[in-house]
């Protein structure tokens, strides 16, 4: 399976020709990213979508978007989404705080980052704490390994940085360790010019996919 994941700067790279050359089978967003460019990567890579909000999106509890995408954005989505119309749908599911298995994939999701200033999507270390229980709950009755854990930030001390809005949360290390996904994927530490390199938090590797990032998931 090859997935590009997208985070937090829309890239000009990723024209309507690069995105049918990569031809990925998923397009997985880390969060704030503008609703207009999300269904322009996954409508023009003809890909499904799979995301998770970051601290600068809104609420996504039938949040309407811009004119140019005309989505409308549910946080209890299970199937795909349909334009305001209802004529044209959009593989695109929010795995916010929960279990989704598409394309023979499974994956568990927490958006949204450390709360420094009041707005939807920020959290305290106690509140992703019982959110991060929650999930590894869902995983446990289910009992499937969990392929990719996607969130908007990272883990404690697992490549985030030192200011507050940017710090990574502590509660996602035991999660990882938990549930040994094989990629955690994030935003939210933008580079600035700078590679970002991944890290490894026991088994699984942990990606720092802003802008993007091609990666190849084996069975």
């Amino acid at each position: 399976m090859r997935i590009l994941a997208i985070s937090d700067e829309p890239d000009r790279s990723l024209t309507v020709d690069r995105l049918r050359e990569i031809n990925p089978g998923l397009v997985i967003s880390c969060g704030d990213l503008d609703m207009g460019y999300l269904d322009y990567v996954a409508s023009a890579a003809n890909a499904s979508l799979v995301l998770v909000p970051g601290n600068h999106d809104p609420e996504l509890k039938r949040v309407k978007t811009s004119a140019a995408a005309r989505l409308w954005f549910d946080h209890d989505w299970g199937t795909p989404v349909r334009s305001e119309e209802g004529s044209a749908e959009i593989g695109a599911i929010n795995a916010d705080g929960r279990i989704v298995t598409i394309n023979g994939l499974t994956i568990a999701g927490l958006g949204g980052s450390i709360r420094y200033r009041e707005g939807p999507n920020q959290y305290t270390e106690r509140q992703m704490a019982h959110r991060a229980r929650r999930l590894r709950w869902q995983v446990q009755m289910r009992r499937r390994r969990i392929d990719l854990l996607i969130a908007h930030s990272p883990p404690a001390g697992v490549g985030d940085d030192t200011d507050g809005p940017h710090r990574g949360f502590a509660a996602f290390v035991p999660l990882v360790e938990a549930l040994q996904p094989r990629l955690m994927l994030h935003g939210h530490i933008h580079p600035h010019g700078f590679v970002k390199p991944d890290r490894q938090l026991g088994e699984t590797t942990v990606v720092n996919v802003i802008p993007h990032k091609v990666l190849e998931v084996g069975p």
